[in-house]
């Protein structure tokens, strides 16, 4: 063999080394790839005839686009106001915690009694109709302050919040009046304070707290469909 045959033979193989280290670099790359195909596969664009499985293996395809992600709405801010009512409504919705030698406790009728508490907490002030004596008897307290209809009442005409119905969830926040009309008659049934709204995508889903049934966060989904199905919930929006 001539000195320049063994040049031509080097050549040769040296090309066809660095073609099937190509192949292998592609290889490499579609594996790594592979955890995150979430679609139909597709087959891999591999033409190199040192690797002709790349375009047999459909293992080895390459991923589609990955689903766009759910967007998931962060917390507000609480201001000073809210942030005060819902420490209050932490700190006192369980039995041990009720905070019965200011406010009294209405037997298994407690609801709007600790919601009124809240609502003070948060800044409300009373009045000659929305008031309670702070003697610790609740039964000595205003209609308004322990009836959720009359609350639902009192709350209307003094203005102090916006009539929201459930399908206007997208405008409730956290320390907003959650009302329910378990029957559908018109009245109010039972009262508590939004404690919790999450946003996802579409979907809002919101939580409460409240006395008579002690809670912190609260479905309003499962208190209108598990515990009192066909019931409806309604909000006051509070400025």
């Amino acid at each position: 063999m001539t000195r320049w045959q063994r040049l031509g033979l080097t050549t040769a193989v040296g090309a066809v080394l660095a073609v099937g280290a190509t192949a292998l670099v592609v290889q490499a790359l579609e594996g790594s790839a592979e955890s995150t195909n979430t679609g139909p596969a597709k087959t891999a664009q591999v033409t190199d005839a040192a690797t002709p499985a790349a375009t047999d293996d459909p293992a080895r395809a390459t991923p589609t686009e990955p689903a766009a992600a759910v967007e998931v709405e962060a917390a507000p801010v609480l201001s000073a106001p809210v942030a005060a009512q819902v420490d209050y409504l932490l700190a006192h919705w369980p039995l041990e915690n009720y905070n019965s030698a200011e406010w009294g406790v209405l037997g298994e009728n407690d609801c709007v009694n600790f919601a009124s508490q809240a609502m003070i907490a948060r800044g409300w002030t009373m009045d000659s109709v929305w008031s309670s004596p702070k003697n610790g008897n609740a039964y000595d307290a205003s209609a308004a302050w322990r009836s959720s209809t009359a609350f639902m009442k009192y709350i209307a005409q003094a203005g102090k919040a916006t009539a929201l119905t459930d399908q206007q969830r997208d405008q409730v926040k956290v320390g907003d009046i959650v009302q329910f009309d378990w029957d559908n008659t018109g009245d109010r049934d039972h009262t508590g304070i939004v404690t919790r709204v999450e946003k996802v995508g579409e979907t809002i889903s919101i939580s409460f707290a409240g006395h008579t049934l002690d809670s912190d966060y609260r479905s309003v989904d499962t208190a209108i469909t598990v515990d009192h199905p066909g019931g409806t919930a309604y909000y006051w929006s509070v400025p």
